[in-house]
């Protein structure tokens, strides 16, 4: 690395702009996944107030936020789902930010939301096989989460 190079390294990192970086980072991980849980509530054409209910507790739950920022991150997510082409965009995203136990936590929020009105249509199945296959985790791993979160539901 140049002189110059490490230098500007050194003044972002006492200057704040690297934590601003990880910051943008975890926002991004935030909408990403709220919009795939989101595009998991409205897969089967029809949203329940069990499945809504459970998506604002898992968001809470997995950052940490209040109603009000459930709220307002579930706003944006759902006009982020609606604009989405395909599953890959956010997928993608939380390959690249999460490691391995924190993309099974994302299959088994998906789970939360699929199970939370007591069916299972093949759509939200498919929806949470595609989107495990796109965040590298196991058939095993997406079955046993599924009948972990069932479990908790029955």
């Amino acid at each position: 690395m140049a002189f110059w190079e490490k230098l500007k390294d050194i003044s972002e990192r006492f200057s704040g702009v690297e934590p601003a970086r990880q910051d943008m980072g975890e926002e991004e991980v935030r909408l990403a996944a709220a919009a795939l849980l989101v595009h998991a509530t409205v897969v089967d054409g029809e949203v329940s107030r069990s499945e809504t209910e459970v998506l604002r507790d898992v968001l809470e739950r997995r950052f940490e936020l209040d109603h009000g920022q459930a709220g307002r991150l579930i706003t944006q997510a759902a006009k982020t789902e609606q604009d989405a082409v395909d599953l890959y965009g956010f997928t993608s995203v939380l390959t690249r930010h999460l490691d391995r136990p924190e993309r099974l936590k994302i299959v088994e929020m998906l789970w939360e939301i699929v199970v939370a009105d007591g069916i299972i249509h093949e759509l939200e199945a498919n929806l949470v096989w595609r989107a495990a296959e796109l965040l590298g985790v196991t058939s095993r791993d997406r079955i046993a989460l599924r009948k972990t979160v069932e479990s908790r539901y029955s």
